[in-house]
């Protein structure tokens, strides 16, 4: 019998538009579906798979057979009303709890150096604070992206 996976993590977003921007064009994840409801959509978010070019039909049809999907949440109308303050990203009161979510890279300091030219927040970099081999970026709704080195080319 198979072992189960981890599927996917699902994020509240203000501004569709610009978390999507975010997680494609800066973390390079590729949308695999969307799925709107009656007040709300949902975007499937993943990084794309190595030596595999899906077509939109393949990236949707892989939706629930992957592993480190995002989900984006976005209920309509969030982006634009003055009274929305916003959702909590879980590490800050109140509502503390979720932390964050992580993604691995060959190259730390050259991710880094990548995500500081895009202009990218950052919680925390590398040379700042005893961890010195871990950063943290900031997406638009300020939920906390942890980076880390891939070791497995170093096994």
């Amino acid at each position: 019998m198979p072992l189960p996976k981890l599927n996917h993590t699902m994020f509240r977003v203000k501004d569709a538009k610009k978390s999507l921007a975010f997680y494609t064009e800066v973390l390079g994840m590729e949308l695999l579906d969307e799925s709107p409801g009656g007040d709300f959509t949902n975007y499937f978010l993943a990084f794309p798979i190595e030596g595999q070019n899906l077509t939109p039909e393949q990236k949707k049809a892989s939706r629930s057979s992957r592993e480190g999907v995002l989900e984006l949440c976005h209920n309509w109308g969030t982006e634009s009303d003055p009274e929305f303050k916003g959702y909590s990203n879980g590490n800050s009161e109140p509502g503390r709890g979720f932390g964050h979510i992580c993604y691995a890279v060959d190259d730390l300091q050259t991710e880094v150096d990548r995500l500081t030219k895009l202009n990218v927040n950052f919680k925390k970099r590398p040379e700042e604070g005893r961890m010195r081999h871990i950063a943290f970026i900031l997406d638009p709704d300020n939920y906390w992206i942890e980076i880390i080195n891939n070791n497995v080319s170093k096994m």
